[in-house]
């Protein structure tokens, strides 16, 4: 088996970080890949999920509803009115 470089080297570093030989990590790389269920060429594979974008530290940010939206707006609005006169 002919592995690129770049593959073989990262396959050797999980091998040497799990306590596993090369061996090992590939046989269990190439069974769980066996076992994905096999698609035809051009066929894609679910719809994939969204990336949920979290606050620095905390939990999820809340959606964006036209109310929240509004408020905001307003208060950018009303913060560069006072910029423009100096307050």
């Amino acid at each position: 088996m002919d592995l690129p470089d770049n593959l073989f080297r990262q396959a050797e570093t999980k091998a040497a970080l799990e306590g596993a030989t090369l061996q090992d990590i590939l046989t269990r790389y190439i069974e769980s890949g066996l076992r994905e269920p096999t698609r035809l060429s051009g066929q894609t594979g679910g719809r994939s999920a969204l990336p949920v974008m979290r606050k620095h530290g905390q939990g999820v940010i809340p959606s964006l509803t036209p109310q929240i939206q509004a408020r905001l707006e307003e208060e950018e609005d009303l913060a560069k009115h006072h910029r423009s006169f100096g307050r």
